[in-house]
């Protein structure tokens, strides 16, 4: 199952923005806009991690911190304080009252990407897999290595990140805009016509003679990894006869 990450932020933009990247990365995730409405609901449900802006009405991020550092059931919930407050004295704050990382606004969204996942993958290592599957194509995120059916496929560095992106949501069509945003970041202007290339290339290293493509090309929407290649079992290749062998 996908991590589950609840957002408490009460810019609407800024939470739209939050929901689309981390949706994108494969994790379920609910924006709430309120501290007090949030102190509610997590009471019911506890998520896998929790990004808590400082500033909230109803109750501030600093407050709900602290009183869900008071619950048993919440005291270990990995907490990513988020906020515009940018001096040591205020991040100390944050951290004192048992956020367990900081960031400030404006913020790059592939760092804080990074961090939720570090963050996961510390609090639950069987949501943030290392090694990820396909079919017969398995991409391992630690030695960034690929290989379909046993051979090894040689991807640069941008191919690697789309394969990953793909596999990670299998199924899921992707608008260029998303890949883009995704795969070479908000911060890096690129041509919408450069991901066609890129899905060029990528499917040009992993297909070979008669394989069966896994990427699927949704015309007027996107890309997507196929969910049916990807729940497909890999195909033990057929034993070899020996010439001349007795019946």
């Amino acid at each position: 199952m996908s991590a589950r990450i609840v957002v408490v932020e009460d810019e609407e933009a800024l939470g739209i923005l939050l929901r689309y990247n981390l949706e994108a990365e494969g994790y379920v995730v609910d924006v709430i806009d309120r501290g007090d409405e949030a102190d509610i609901r997590l009471k019911e449900e506890v998520p896998d991690l929790l990004i808590l802006d400082w500033m909230l009405p109803g109750l501030s991020g600093v407050e709900l911190c602290r009183r869900l550092r008071q619950r048993e059931e919440t005291e270990r919930l990995p907490i990513l304080m988020l906020t515009a407050r940018g001096e040591e004295s205020e991040r100390v704050r944050g951290l004192s009252v048992g956020a367990d990382d900081y960031v400030v606004k404006p913020f790059s969204t592939p760092e804080l990407i990074a961090r939720v996942r570090a963050m996961l993958r510390r609090s639950k290592p069987e949501k943030i897999s290392s090694q990820l599957v396909a079919g017969d194509i398995d991409l391992d995120r630690e030695t960034h290595r690929v290989r379909r059916g046993g051979r090894e496929i040689k991807l640069g560095p941008t191919e690697f990140k789309l394969m990953e992106f793909f596999m990670q949501s299998p199924g899921r069509v992707f608008s260029r805009e998303q890949l883009l945003d995704g795969v070479w970041g908000r911060d890096i202007y690129v041509d919408e016509r450069t991901v066609d290339v890129h899905v060029g290339r990528l499917r040009k290293a992993i297909n070979r003679g008669r394989q069966r493509d896994p990427i699927r090309t949704v015309r007027g929407a996107g890309y997507a990894l196929d969910e049916q290649f990807s729940a497909s079992k890999p195909v033990a290749a057929p034993a070899r006869t020996r010439v001349g062998a007795g019946a």
